[in-house]
């Protein structure tokens, strides 16, 4: 599934990276969680990350795995830094109004996948 695909089912606005929008996506993982994330070391660039936590370490999490996309839910803005961040670390950085569960739940219906015991469900 492509990036602009995936912000038209979650209704998201794009923070940063909107040239990447064309981007594939084959998977999903999602969790407030950094450590978490961090030990799911399966993730790559054709992941996206589906999370609440809207601080910089969000943004240095998906850096140290190469994530290229970052979905903020619950209806959480991000400030100017964590923009700034993202953008400078090539990451498209959405925002949609769902909570995680649903965010989660529509992004399966329609195909993508998630992630778990280093391999796709």
């Amino acid at each position: 599934m492509k990036v602009f695909e995936i912000k038209e089912l979650l209704n998201a606005n794009v923070h940063s990276c909107d040239e990447q929008l064309n981007k594939d996506i084959v998977g999903a993982y999602a969790s407030d969680l950094m450590s978490d994330v961090l030990a799911s070391e399966y993730l790559d660039d054709n992941a996206v990350l589906v999370s609440g936590l809207n601080n910089l370490q969000l943004i240095r999490t998906a850096e140290m795995l190469d994530l290229a996309v970052i979905i903020l839910v619950r209806g959480k803005q991000p400030k100017p830094e964590i923009i700034e961040m993202a953008r400078e670390n090539n990451i498209t950085l959405l925002t949609t109004d769902y909570n995680m569960y649903n965010s989660c739940g529509i992004l399966y219906a329609n195909g993508v996948k998630g992630f778990s015991d280093g391999k796709l469900d």
